[in-house]
């Protein structure tokens, strides 16, 4: 299978070493001419367990030059998730599998406004990835990765991509409940990305601090009850300790917003907490909580001028 993967930030770069390995024709496309020219010159170099290892990978930020792909896989940052699909065009035709295995909610239903939402996978990962600059990523470990269809019944296009992703070493699956998935993904993001993304605090220390450890609690238990008013059948308890048994096993891990506030980059804050409270609002569900964290990301980003 021919793959595009687009955005070589450190989800793309970890998906896209393990595909090419694998033997798949993968292409990492991105806008920014150090990480293209970084790939290109030594590959993708993957950090894990105290080892790495170098997979050799094009990359390039010429869309014309790619060509034809059976796969096309959005791994950008969900507020350029429009502009980068309709990047692809010259490359997609009827029978290209378009997916996205991004953060928060909305993703797939902008792809399904550009493309024929049949054609569309949306997927949900709890693989995580560093970037450790141009080129390179920390890996730390394999976990589950959920795809499924946007329209319709049918999981042939879900499963056909889950195939792929397995034969690279991922834990990959099709799945008709996949907005179940994403939203059981979505507690985690919400309740352990922005609080600690203003205080620079990795995995282990949110946890082992008793008021923080309170409010990724809290935090969780109002995403599960918007997630409940929606019809997911998800247990809020059974989240939160998924929740604590995840962070305590990357002790040192930092989620992806905190890496962005850390690095002074704008924040995917819109798709997660901020979709919640648009969820929450048409279903008159309160969400205080998210409320406060959307509005101090966003006040931290506009005293930056990222807003």
């Amino acid at each position: 299978m021919k793959i595009v993967i687009v955005g070589a930030g450190a989800m793309g770069s970890v998906f896209g070493a393990c595909l090419a390995e694998s033997g798949c024709e993968t292409v990492l496309l991105d806008v920014r001419a150090d990480v293209v020219q970084a790939i290109e010159a030594s590959g993708i170099t993957v950090r894990r367990d105290g080892s790495e290892r170098r997979v050799p990978v094009r990359a390039t930020a010429d869309v014309a030059s790619v060509g034809q792909v059976d796969a096309a896989i959005i791994l950008v940052k969900s507020f350029h998730t429009r502009a980068a699909a309709e990047s692809i065009r010259p490359i997609v035709d009827f029978s290209t599998i378009v997916a996205t295995l991004q953060n928060g909610i909305g993703n797939a239903q902008i792809l399904a406004e550009i493309y024929d939402p049949r054609q569309i996978v949306q997927g949900v990962t709890a693989e995580s990835g560093t970037s450790l600059g141009p080129g390179v990523v920390d890996h730390p470990g394999n976990a589950a990765t959920y795809l499924g269809p946007v329209a319709g019944d049918s999981l042939a296009a879900s499963e056909r991509l889950a195939q792929v992703l397995r034969a690279a070493g991922f834990d990959a699956q099709a799945t008709p409940a996949i907005e179940t998935e994403i939203w059981k993904k979505l507690i985690v993001g919400a309740s352990t990305l922005p609080a600690p993304a203003l205080l620079g605090m990795a995995c282990g220390p949110l946890m082992r601090q008793p008021h923080m450890h309170q409010l990724v609690n809290e935090t969780a238990r109002e995403v599960v009850a918007v997630a409940q008013a929606l019809g997911h059948a998800i247990d809020a308890e059974e989240r939160i300790a998924y929740i604590h048994e995840l962070l305590m096993a990357v002790e040192d891990a930092k989620g992806s917003m905190v890496q962005d506030i850390a690095a002074g980059r704008r924040t995917e804050i819109d798709m997660i907490n901020g979709g919640i409270v648009s969820a929450a609002e048409a279903y008159g569900v309160p969400v205080p909580i998210n409320r406060t964290l959307v509005a101090l990301v966003k006040g931290w980003e506009s005293l930056r001028g990222l807003g």
